[in-house]
């Protein structure tokens, strides 16, 4: 009986998990990147990361509880995942299940850092973690190439929204 009623658990258990929605990943081209820097009407964190990348995994709930705390201030937060092609969309949307990541994700279609690093900041390597922080209203624009602190992130949205 206990042999019966453990596997029904188990069973009920993974059913929950696998029937959950997995987030759905857009794959963005260059077009969408530029469009969305240029056309946010909110203040806007833009983080760009993989899920190879552990300085990003780190920096990630950083983001996360900083939003959360300013949401009503309309502060948006964009992950865009410059993971290899291979890990969209399944690795991606795994990692962000795992890690129950519900901001906006998407994946940047462009291997070339040549061509994506300069509409993001023209000092911008390529290197990440990298974030970009920008109000189209106040004209507030910074830019990160590193991974920050929970402290930073705040210190930073906190200017975003003056």
């Amino acid at each position: 009986m206990k042999t019966v009623f453990k596997t029904s658990v188990l069973f009920i258990a993974l059913f929950i998990a696998t029937s959950a929605k997995s987030q759905t990943i857009p794959k963005w081209k260059l077009a969408d990147l530029q469009a969305a820097i240029k056309q946010t009407d909110k203040p806007t964190i833009f983080n760009f990361w993989a899920t190879f990348c552990k300085p990003c995994i780190e920096e990630i709930p950083h983001f996360q509880e900083v939003v959360k705390k300013y949401e009503k201030e309309g502060v948006n937060l964009v992950f865009i995942s410059l993971d290899l092609s291979d890990a969209y969309p399944s690795k991606i949307q795994s990692f962000a299940k795992k890690r129950n990541i519900n901001n906006t994700i998407t994946f940047l279609d462009e291997t070339n850092a040549d061509l994506f690093c300069p509409i993001v900041d023209t000092k911008w390597s390529g290197a990440i973690p990298a974030s970009l922080f920008i109000n189209n209203k106040t004209g507030y624009r910074k830019f990160f190439e590193d991974q920050l602190s929970k402290e930073q992130v705040e210190k930073e949205v906190l200017k975003m929204i003056q």
